[in-house]
């Protein structure tokens, strides 16, 4: 008779579930995460680059340049966008909402000196920036988000935006040019508006990830959501999300909701945090646990171009 750990050695191992093939666990992923592995370890490269360089360097670009003069370049590269907003909401057919944007571009690039001063903010003029982008038209018209994407130094996105931003993203090199095509102007755009996005959401991040039993899964979860209600925002889903005029064209997509027509149901987060369970209907919400700490890198550096 053979020893123990002699059994132990020869015993075969399972290989068939009940019902037919054993599954593979590479298969496992949340609903809407098909690359949840690959995602996930291009989620623990970002950790380390940010923990090492992306976090640091941005720190000390916060604490070298002054913060007017980081405000200026924030709001300078904001305002070069504003054709980028115009045009998707022109795709939107919100004409409102386009006009709206030219102005504002137009008050900013000139009374604002260039774009540096957010001067159609202001209670003069009253004309924040409203972000849009081409994953927000696509988003409009019904183009699903298709699966998530997490990439080093781009951080959280999904096929739709990801694609969608890039496209954006070559709207005033074809159409300008120079010199919004030369690498003289994109690689210096790319890491002042990288580090100065880093630095501001960094307490953000603190909040969002340190605590969290699994970053990764929170992360995904905030983004999905947040996009998914800014999709529903702009298709008239939400009250005060559409200008006055902006759906009133009869017959195009997105127009908002009749009053007689019932209520657009609840949005539901489309990928929760597995560490969190909702409560239940009429049942009172747990109390929460809180976790042992464990150490985590800080998250992206910007949300992905939408």
């Amino acid at each position: 008779m053979p020893a123990p750990a002699e059994a132990a050695q020869t015993t075969p191992p399972p290989t068939a579930a009940a019902g037919g093939a054993m599954p593979a666990r590479s298969l496992l992923h949340a609903p809407g995460d098909p690359l949840e592995n690959f995602n996930r370890r291009m989620f623990k490269v970002h950790q380390s680059l940010d923990r090492h360089i992306l976090r640091p360097a941005a720190m000390g670009y916060r604490d070298a340049v002054p913060k007017p003069l980081r405000s200026g370049l924030r709001h300078f590269f904001s305002n070069l966008s504003e054709p980028i907003v115009f045009a998707n909401f022109v795709l939107q057919v919100k004409p409102k909402s386009a006009i709206r944007t030219v102005v504002r571009f137009l008050i900013n690039s000139t009374i604002g000196l260039g774009g540096t001063i957010d001067v159609a903010k202001g209670k003069a003029f009253e004309l924040p920036h409203k972000p849009n982008s081409l994953g927000d038209t696509l988003g409009f018209y019904g183009v699903k988000p298709g699966p998530y994407l997490f990439l080093p130094l781009f951080g959280p996105s999904d096929l739709r935006d990801f694609a969608g931003g890039q496209a954006d993203s070559l709207l005033l090199p074809l159409a300008v040019g120079t010199p919004f095509d030369r690498l003289e102007y994109q690689i210096p755009k790319a890491v002042l508006t990288g580090l100065d996005m880093r630095a501001e959401v960094d307490a953000d991040l603190h909040a969002l990830l340190d605590s969290a039993l699994d970053p990764y899964a929170t992360l995904r979860s905030v983004y999905l959501q947040d996009r998914a209600g800014e999709i529903a925002e702009l298709k008239g889903r939400s009250a005060n999300t559409e200008l006055p005029g902006d759906s009133e064209e009869p017959g195009f997509p997105g127009a908002a909701t009749p009053p007689s027509s019932p209520a657009a149901p609840e949005l539901q987060d489309p990928l929760a945090d597995p560490a969190v369970s909702p409560p239940k209907p009429g049942e009172a919400a747990p109390e929460p646990v809180k976790p042992d700490p464990i150490p985590s890198a800080r998250g992206p550096a910007a949300p992905a171009q939408r």
